[in-house]
């Protein structure tokens, strides 16, 4: 059974794809409201540990279960549903649907799980001024620039006031000033929530943030002594 401190619980989990091994019997326990940082090289399995806490992939071997839902006992309409009310995605390249303004992409997650519209309207107008972008509401992705995209994409991910964020390479397309302004905004807003955040990345500005940071070499997971 799943312990009511932890948000999620990884054991013995592995993932192959064919016959090559990106993860090998790596356990992992995540409890709420926890920053955990997930760093290695490009190919390492970063994003693959990422995709299998989120559903987006399954395991070849053993069990994970998210929020007290072991994953692999769920369907595919029953991992949406999970996605969609319980966890929040942050990416390298903002992923905002570029026909939609910024309001409209905030209001997306809302919308999907029924939320109704004048809230979802008021609430996605609260977090642009709460992320310094009051009056961006009528601007379309093309109009913003690299750090406000992300800033969008955040709020986005943050919308449906999710259990759980997951951040991947969330500053990866960003310059240095850009990428230490959103890494503090993260973790700022997740803590201030109580929201976990679990982030894979290169950057070695956010592990001074997080709570623990685990490596991932050779298939093998570890948590890193800080």
């Amino acid at each position: 059974m799943i312990n009511v401190e932890n948000q999620i619980e990884l054991v013995n989990i592995q993932k192959n794809y064919g016959t090559h091994v990106v993860l090998s019997n790596c356990d992992l326990c995540v409890r709420n409201g926890e920053f955990v940082v997930v760093v290695g090289r490009s190919g390492s399995g970063k994003s693959t540990l990422l995709n299998l806490i989120g559903g987006l992939e399954q395991p070849t071997d053993g069990t994970i279960k998210v929020s007290g839902n072991s994953l692999t006992n769920l369907n595919e309409e029953e991992l949406s549903k999970l996605r969609r009310q319980k966890l929040g995605f942050v990416f390298q390249f903002f992923n905002l649907i570029p026909t939609l303004t910024a309001l409209e992409n905030i209001r997306l997650p809302m919308a999907l799980n029924r939320i109704n519209k004048k809230e979802t309207i008021e609430r996605a107008l609260s977090l642009l001024e709460e992320f310094g972008l009051s009056g961006f509401d009528q601007r379309f992705p093309e109009e913003l620039s690299g750090c406000e995209q992300q800033r969008v994409a955040i709020a986005r991910a943050l919308a449906h006031k999710p259990d759980i964020i997951l951040a991947d390479e969330p500053t990866g397309n960003l310059d240095l000033d850009t990428a230490n302004e959103v890494l503090e905004l993260l973790n700022r807003t997740c803590r201030q929530r109580g929201t976990t955040l679990i982030m894979a990345t290169h950057s070695k500005e956010v592990i001074g943030l997080a709570d623990r940071v685990f490596s991932i070499h050779g298939s093998d997971l570890n948590e890193a002594i800080m």
